[in-house]
């Protein structure tokens, strides 16, 4: 079964930057045939959409982190980033990996319910 892991999280100072990854494991086809992305939680909101790829390869990001953040990946190495460039104290949060192996229709790219795989996150801190 698919399988989500993340790292490269931890602490920064405002300004600053940071790039987590997400090895990917168990995919039937090639990385370029699902859906990946980013999501995040602070602490006392909800899950909020961050970037994300399509099957076409296109890609989409949250309008606070336009700019700002990078999403990539190296499918032959089965692996999802997230670079984050000059980060805010607002950037705190449990970012998340996530896959559409389902290839679902119903959700736009920020919904959390378009993505059955998730990882189980990692911490990014800016401090100020």
């Amino acid at each position: 079964h698919v399988q989500l892991v993340e790292s490269g999280g931890g602490s920064v100072q405002a300004g600053g930057s940071l790039r987590v990854s997400c090895l990917v494991s168990g995919l039937t086809y090639t990385m370029s045939e699902y859906r990946f992305g980013w999501f995040r939680q602070a602490p006392g909101k909800e899950r909020e959409g961050v970037a994300a790829f399509g099957r076409d390869g296109s890609t989409s990001y949250a309008g606070s982190v336009k700019g700002r953040f990078t999403i990539s990946k190296e499918n032959n190495k089965n692996t999802l980033y997230l670079q984050m460039n000059n980060l805010t104290p607002e950037d705190t949060a449990i970012y998340y990996c996530v896959a559409d192996t389902r290839g679902t229709r119903l959700h736009t790219w920020d919904s959390p319910s378009r993505y059955n795989i998730w990882g189980q996150g990692t911490q990014v801190t800016v401090s100020s």
